[in-house]
């Protein structure tokens, strides 16, 4: 079969770029199918770290059992065990949940390939400077979401499942969870931080597009600063600690970002100047 010729994007129509889409769209797939596969296969090992919240000998719970310790306080991270026990309530409950759970590897491990496969889809569309400056996206952009993920597991997973599994509105009433939602639990913080921590990557493009400004930014500060306590307090215990703990690196983001816009700012004002010279 003959190769695809790859096509001038300037010569392209509507439906030839659907098409180079879809070529797309298959590839990550596929390599969110590959990766599926192998989770599948390796049961074990990925059920071993889903379930890893679930032990009190898991590092976060021995952290805060430390510190908490080194002052003399009781704390329930210092438990044998958490006081609930997991099930499943469906006849295809354990094996839907591999499937999902291969599936959702597969997403989180293959996000680096799809966001290449994404890049090379509108890269072509972009000036030669634009692709200079943003050659190091693939690479930070991945960096970042893996940071949130490792962040989701090490910190809101734990402290959300330690405080949810040991909360109790009456002693007659027992905590059996359901498989998909213990999961559910695990798959959210996980998922919901790394698309957090892509929060620098968003401000970049908004910035670029002209939808967002430094002075914006700075200006809602103290707004964003409320709504990620607000954040920070549903989605962990209701202590000061927890919620600082979450709330941190959320900030610091925040300002990062607030940089990353001022110098996407002044890239812009100065390009703008240089057309402005070279017409005159």
């Amino acid at each position: 079969m003959a190769k695809r010729d790859k096509k001038n994007p300037d010569e392209m129509s509507f439906l030839d770029h659907l098409e180079e889409l879809r070529w797309h769209l298959i590839r990550s797939t596929l390599a969110v199918v590959i990766v599926a596969c192998v989770a599948f296969v390796m049961k074990d090992f990925v059920f071993g770290i889903i379930f890893g919240p679930k032990s009190m000998d898991f590092p976060t719970y021995r952290f805060f059992c430390n510190i908490a310790t080194s002052f003399g306080i009781d704390s329930e991270f210092c438990g044998d065990e958490l006081p609930f026990t997991i099930q499943s309530r469906l006849m295809a409950g354990q094996f839907s949940a591999h499937i999902w759970t291969s599936i959702w590897a597969g997403v989180i491990i293959g996000f680096p390939y799809i966001l290449w496969e994404i890049w090379r889809f509108i890269s072509p569309g972009l000036y030669e400077k634009e692709r200079k400056y943003s050659r190091g996206f693939i690479f930070t952009a991945s960096l970042l979401f893996f940071l949130g993920v490792l962040f989701g597991y090490y910190v809101v997973a734990p402290l959300s499942i330690n405080f949810l599994g040991t909360y109790r509105v009456y002693d007659e009433v027992h905590n059996d969870i359901d498989l998909a939602s213990y999961i559910g639990t695990v798959r959210a913080a996980v998922i919901a931080c790394g698309i957090m921590f892509e929060l620098p990557i968003i401000i970049f493009f908004l910035t670029k597009v002209g939808l967002v400004t430094p002075e914006i930014l700075r200006k809602y500060r103290k707004i964003a600063l409320v709504v990620v306590l607000i954040l920070s307090a549903i989605i962990t215990p209701p202590d000061i600690t927890s919620q600082i703990v979450v709330a941190i690196p959320v900030l610091i983001l925040y300002q990062i970002s607030i940089y990353i816009s001022k110098i996407v700012v002044k890239r812009e004002a100065k390009k703008e100047k240089e057309r402005k010279n070279a017409k005159s």
